[in-house]
């Protein structure tokens, strides 16, 4: 654990630098080649118009993920551990199972991120560079303490932010045009699909479980006094952290309107994007877009492989520790099953419309539960949710539901 000062009366940077992380953990959650693939179709296909779409989803992220990390303050247990104690067996055994199953279809889109990455990068065969990108993940959780894991997740991240923002100096977007498409929604029959995707591949169920428990790594105190103190500067973490995801998920829609719309070349995969990028934007844009991906899958896979061990752990009332078979058995095992899917797989945009689909099912099975014990003052305490909040969630929620089970239903159907 981190350790922090007990009491702190007046706001203190350097206390809030010691509370800074486990936003950042979460945000990279939402960059992971899932969104990338949703992300580079939106803006090749319709420009600007969906940045919006964006901004939106972090207003609504910001929300779902303050109260998973308020939860796991006010009760020091995580999601997984509040619901098997709070909700009757045969119902908290469904949602572990279904929420594990989310993981592994997510771990299913960071892989092939990741091998993605390493296969433009070296021009290795793909199941190398998904075999490559699982080795690295399970050496850095297993050999490393969460604190170290952290920094090293931080630091992906900002080589992402970094790639991303020279990118957006390379293309020279019209930014006109982008302050106003990021505020005022437009909306067609034909993007309203597209739109769909990129808001649900937003709010995935794995984060909910994982900002529940890794907010305990600032280790402050049981009192009240305490925990409002975490909460205060909680808030401010998941800001910075949301605000940051916010600013690469745009870039990434920016940079393919930029490129391929603005020179009508429509892209429905990962892959065709990096090839086309080099000979419109130049070979550097295509190293940083490789290497962007390839730390964008190294690092939400390991951020999967985390929540799908506290879930495991969680669920069956073991402890979470590092050094116990039961959590090694559970990076690694959980992994197989997306491994293999890949390596089956010749289709890889496919896979990864088919791991958002999954994500979509699981999803009420999260966001319910959440409020449910945020507004149990038996749970929460002076913490319970308030009524401006709970509306606002359950708004948020619902609205979450609704787009990503049309999007099943489009996707499955094949009706848009």
């Amino acid at each position: 654990m981190i350790s922090v000062p007990k009491k702190s009366k007046a706001f203190s940077l350097k206390t809030l630098l010691t509370f800074l992380g486990p936003g950042f953990l979460v945000t990279i959650g939402f960059i992971d080649p899932g969104n990338w693939a949703t992300n580079i179709e939106g803006g090749s296909s319709f420009g600007y118009e969906l940045l919006w779409v964006v901004t939106l989803g972090a207003v609504m992220l910001l929300l779902i993920q303050h109260m998973a990390a308020k939860l796991g303050i006010a009760t020091g247990k995580s999601l997984a551990v509040n619901i098997r104690e709070y909700f009757p067996k045969p119902v908290a055994a469904f949602i572990g199972f279904s929420v594990l199953l989310a993981c592994v279809a997510t771990d299913v889109a960071e892989l092939l991120g990741g091998g993605i990455g390493f296969t433009l990068l070296f021009g290795i065969p793909l199941w190398i560079g998904v075999l490559l990108t699982l080795l690295l993940e399970v050496f850095l959780i297993i050999s490393q303490r969460y604190h170290r894991i952290e920094k090293i997740i931080v630091g992906f991240l900002g080589i992402i932010t970094l790639c991303y923002i020279v990118e957006l100096l390379i293309v020279k977007p019209d930014w006109i045009a982008i302050g106003s498409s990021l505020v005022f929604p437009t909306l067609g029959r034909k993007s309203i699909y597209i739109a769909l995707a990129i808001l649900g591949a937003l709010v995935m169920p794995h984060n909910i479980f994982l900002h529940s428990n890794i907010i305990h790594s600032r280790k402050v105190g049981i009192s009240e006094a305490e925990k409002k103190e975490h909460l205060r500067y909680e808030k401010i973490d998941t800001l910075l952290a949301m605000i940051l995801g916010w600013i690469v998920n745009s870039s990434m829609i920016i940079v393919a309107a930029a490129v391929f719309f603005h020179n009508h070349i429509p892209v429905t995969s990962i892959e065709q994007a990096a090839i086309t990028l080099k000979p419109l934007a130049g070979p550097f844009a295509g190293l940083l877009f490789a290497v962007a991906l390839v730390f964008s899958g190294i690092s939400s896979s390991i951020t999967v492989s985390m929540a799908e061990a506290n879930i495991i752990t969680g669920f069956l009332g073991k402890p979470e520790d590092p050094r116990t078979l039961l959590y090694r058995i559970s990076v690694f095992v959980t992994a197989i099953p997306a491994v293999f899917i890949i390596l089956l797989s010749v289709d890889t945009l496919r896979v990864l419309i088919l791991s958002q689909v999954i994500l979509s099912i699981q999803l009420p099975f999260t966001l319910i539960p959440l409020l449910i014990l945020c507004r149990n003052s038996k749970v929460m305490g002076c913490f319970r949710s308030r009524d401006f909040e709970f509306t606002a969630a359950s708004v948020i929620s619902a609205l979450v539901i609704v787009l990503n089970l049309y999007f099943f239903y489009t996707t499955v159907t094949g009706v848009n």
